[in-house]
């Protein structure tokens, strides 16, 4: 929840970052960090008479109650011939809402691209034109009624933005830009809301049900017949979203001090059990002479793996009978026959 002053200091210093968006005619009048609530749906009244404009309602913030509430929709005679109205919008900037309040002008100005019907669908004006001093209205989208109107056209309005029930610019609401004919209309010449529309105001103020905490976004007095006329009233057909103010949780007392807990003191050391004599080692033994160092034993080749097979053994060659020797001829056996 925020306090005036937070909301007073912090004005000014969003004045001096203001996107372009923010038009020279429409100051900023106050500041929050709450989100309006979307627009209800709602159906007009029919006009009063020649020479009305519509006004589309809005949702205001009041400091005392600390929420939004809802301002109707209604008809409000002209300040002046060849005068128009340009709604007020919410528009997020720098972690805010901020209000940028409507104002009468020869032209329609930057609204903030929000939707709010009956004409005003997020540029400019379809609800009627001023020509020669009288104002002509578009059955279309102004609810003429029984009222003898002789001014009276009839134009098919085709929206060219998104149909939604946003009720603001910037942020997770509307992404419009004024145009240059837009910002030109705000630096134009023009007056701010008349005495009619302040009561007007004022009086949803003073309204408990008009407040968004108490309808939940559907006020029961959604439109008005004129402005300050509160007799007839128009309930909203469909409530709008409301996002619920986060109340500031109540400062925790400060949870009384424990005692300090008792340092325990580390136990004693425990000391070791004293070891047992030891008996005196026995001497050491007289190591052995060195052995000769054995003879190193040349190392075999290994072994085939498959032994050679031994050569065959030469096959016996037959042996010769010996023939008796033959006696040799004696040359005396010859001689006797």
């Amino acid at each position: 929840m925020l306090s005036k002053t937070w909301i007073r200091s912090l004005v000014p210093v969003l004045i001096l970052s203001l996107s372009p968006m923010l038009t020279m005619a429409q100051g900023v009048s106050v500041s929050v960090n709450i989100a309006p609530p979307e627009l209800p749906v709602y159906d007009q009244p029919p006009i009063p008479g020649d020479g009305y404009l519509w006004t589309p309602g809005y949702w205001a913030w009041s400091d005392d109650t600390q929420d939004y509430y809802w301002v109707p929709g209604t008809w409000v005679e002209a300040p002046q011939p060849d005068y128009l109205w340009t709604p007020g919008y919410w528009a997020f900037a720098n972690g805010a809402y901020l209000w940028n309040a409507g104002y009468w002008g020869p032209t329609v100005g930057f609204y903030g691209g929000v939707n709010y019907g009956f004409g005003y669908g997020g540029r400019g004006y379809e609800g009627g034109y001023w020509q020669g001093g009288h104002l002509f209205y578009n059955r279309a989208v102004v609810n003429v009624g029984s009222v003898h109107i002789t001014n009276v056209y009839n134009k098919t309005v085709v929206n060219n933005v998104t149909v939604n029930r946003v009720s603001f610019n910037g942020g997770n609401g509307v992404r419009a830009q004024p145009t240059s004919a837009e910002l030109a209309a705000g630096r134009d010449r023009h007056i701010e809301v008349t005495p009619a529309q302040r009561q007007h105001e004022q009086t949803a103020r003073s309204n408990p049900q008009l407040r968004a905490a108490a309808n939940h976004g559907n006020p029961p007095i959604a439109a008005t017949p004129r402005a300050g006329n509160f007799s007839n009233p128009v309930p909203a057909q469909r409530a709008g979203a409301v996002n619920t103010p986060r109340e500031a949780a109540p400062a925790r007392a400060p949870a009384p001090a424990r005692e300090a807990a008792p340092v325990r003191q580390p136990p004693p050391a425990r000391q070791p059990p004293p070891a047992p004599a030891r008996e005196p080692a026995p001497q050491p033994r007289q190591a052995p002479p060195p052995r000769e160092a054995a003879p190193v034993e040349q190392r075999r080749q290994p072994e085939q793996t498959q032994q050679p097979r031994p050569a065959a053994p030469p096959k016996p060659q037959p042996r010769e009978t010996p023939h008796p020797a033959e006696k040799p001829e004696h040359p005396d056996d010859h001689e006797h026959h």
